[in-house]
């Protein structure tokens, strides 16, 4: 791990990109980051979270603008390296190379005398987030929330909601050289996967389709026993009330039982002038930070490229995030005083 002395963006990206911090294992890299920012002198509160895991909070003044973004990344994670002007590494845009940006905007505005920014930085973003359902128990009276996710440098108008559900299939188990004697619950669930197909799925004129993706799939015993369950979990990226993806489901109840697993609805956000904006199909931990004030989105890097094995950002990109976040804080600063 590359050390951090004046001010780098990429070095401290890298710094935190190379400790693994994979969703419920994220005590090494906060723990790093605390320390790291309270030797340059800012105040540094942990929010309990669950067990060793917690959240920070980084503070000059009282702030009316909040940077924020996630510590935790999915897996597998894998180490930083820089080439032909990117950053690769795990969490590189989603979203440790958002949280140095932050991070590097927040020296920008104290080296000028503006205390009236600070920073969030949860845990679990990427399953559950429970660092957001935290953090939301003790808002601190912060008038915008300004949340890191990687949108090309671009401010997010909306996102879409998530509807995860599991499809629960029974059957009977049976020596699978009678199968006539048993009930495969793999069959039932093929069915109804493939019935999803033919369902009628909202739309919306801002968000386009509800998408849907089978992420999960689990049956049987063993090779020779007719399976006696199965199931399956599906993703549905929703553009309106979960309500309505739930009442489309409805001809797959024939076929197996479903259990709800998440819901998050989708969200519109404010934006400033001098940015390009755009509406993104995922969703962040804006709906679970409603207390920390009017929600806005952006930060640098593609989602095309989080949760791959090639996670990059462009250096200058990420540079760049830097004057971008400055700006959106100054914005909302002077909004706030107008």
């Amino acid at each position: 791990m590359a050390p951090v002395t004046a001010f780098d963006v990429v070095g401290l990206a890298r710094s935190l990109i190379d400790i693994d911090s994979t969703t419920g294992s994220e005590g090494p890299v906060v723990r790093w980051l605390a320390d790291w920012l309270r030797a340059r002198g800012y105040t540094v509160e942990t929010q309990p979270v669950e067990g060793e895991r917690v959240n920070l909070y980084v503070t000059l003044g009282d702030p009316v603008v909040v940077l924020s973004t996630h510590l935790d990344c999915v897996p597998p994670f894998f180490p930083s390296r820089q080439e032909d002007g990117l950053l690769y590494g795990r969490g590189a845009c989603d979203a440790k190379g958002i949280a140095a940006a932050q991070v590097g905007a927040l020296e920008q505005l104290r080296a000028s005398g503006e205390t009236r920014v600070g920073l969030l930085f949860v845990v679990g973003e990427e399953r559950g987030s429970h660092g957001a359902h935290a953090a939301n128990q003790v808002p601190p009276g912060s008038r915008y929330l300004v949340n890191g996710e990687p949108t090309d440098n671009r401010l997010g108008a909306a996102t879409r909601g998530v509807c995860r559900v599991k499809l629960l299939a029974r059957g009977r188990a049976a020596h699978s050289s009678h199968p006539e004697q048993g009930e495969s619950a793999i069959e039932k669930l093929v069915d109804a996967l493939v019935a999803l197909r033919t369902l009628d799925l909202p739309l919306s004129p801002t968000l386009g389709a509800t998408t849907y993706t089978v992420s999960l799939i689990d049956g049987g015993i063993a090779a020779n026993v007719v399976p006696p369950y199965a199931s399956a979990e599906v993703n549905f990226r929703i553009v309106g009330p979960a309500s309505a993806v739930r009442a489309a489901l409805e001809p797959v109840t024939a076929l197996v039982e479903i259990e709800d697993v998440a819901e998050v609805p989708p969200v519109e956000m404010m934006t400033v002038p001098g940015f390009e904006t755009a509406v993104f199909p995922f969703t962040t931990d804006i709906p679970f930070l409603s207390a920390w004030g009017r929600p806005l989105l952006f930060g640098p890097g593609s989602v095309l490229v989080a949760h791959t094995a090639e996670e990059h950002v462009h250096v200058d990109e990420l540079r760049a995030a830097i004057g971008h976040y400055t700006t959106i804080a100054r914005t909302l600063l002077a909004r706030d005083e107008a």
